[in-house]
């Protein structure tokens, strides 16, 4: 058994954005936005992802965006590659869609949450502080006043980034769906079969079932190979 790398621009996009996805980026984005509460009850995917579309990688396969049941919007990225002034660009994807759900004329009570959710196989911040977590993987800015440290708009607009690299555990140390969920991005590729602790878990089962190169096409195999 062989499974294609969720870190793929292709994949990702398969995995997380297509029709038969829901179930799947529901679990995943309360695990990561949400600790694994079952907070997010049900989302729209924007735009899903027609498997029978092929087109080259070359193609922009970059987000999975979502609206949220209270109309919140999700957008989600895999980063493999590090990139000059990516921070500058996760920042300007987040404000676009924000703004964008304006039309010329309407007011701004019709603004809804946006969320960036940005993966990243490489470090993106350097713990300098010895006092931090060395695996904190996960980081979550809000906006916040300079010194008196207090929140301000913190459910308007919303940044959170995983780190891969950063995460350590072995399979026997998943505990949470956020550590399951982040193990199946990192290590999925190197799996010969569904891992039990993994395969317990419905949409990451389902998730590796559409990562199974059993289950793909000749065009997708080729697309996802070179």
């Amino acid at each position: 058994m062989r499974f294609i790398n969720p870190k793929v621009d292709y994949a990702f996009k398969k995995i997380f954005g297509s029709e038969q996805s829901k179930d799947i980026l529901i679990s995943f984005l309360n695990a990561i936005i949400y600790d694994g509460e079952k907070t997010i009850k049900d989302l729209t995917i924007v735009n899903p992802f027609n498997p029978g579309k092929i087109i080259s990688l070359k193609e922009t396969y970059l987000d999975v965006k979502a609206v949220l049941i209270d109309g919140s919007i999700v957008i989600i990225e895999m980063q493999v590659a590090r990139m000059t002034a990516f921070n500058k660009r996760v920042a300007y994807n987040l404000s676009k869609a924000y703004a964008n759900q304006l039309d010329k004329g309407e007011n701004y009570p019709l603004l809804n949450p946006a969320i960036a959710v940005t993966i990243t196989d490489f470090v993106l911040f350097k713990n300098t502080d010895d006092n931090i977590n060395k695996d904190d993987y996960i980081n979550k800015f809000v906006f916040q006043e300079e010194t008196k440290k207090y929140k301000c708009l913190e459910k308007e607009l919303r940044l959170i980034f995983v780190e891969l690299p950063k995460f350590k555990k072995s399979l026997s140390e998943l505990k949470s769906l956020t550590d399951k969920w982040i193990y199946f991005l990192k290590e999925a590729a190197s799996f010969d079969e569904i891992p039990e602790s993994l395969g317990e878990i419905g949409e990451i089962e389902q998730a590796l079932n559409i990562a199974n190169f059993i289950n793909m096409s000749p065009e997708e195999l080729e697309i996802v190979e070179n």
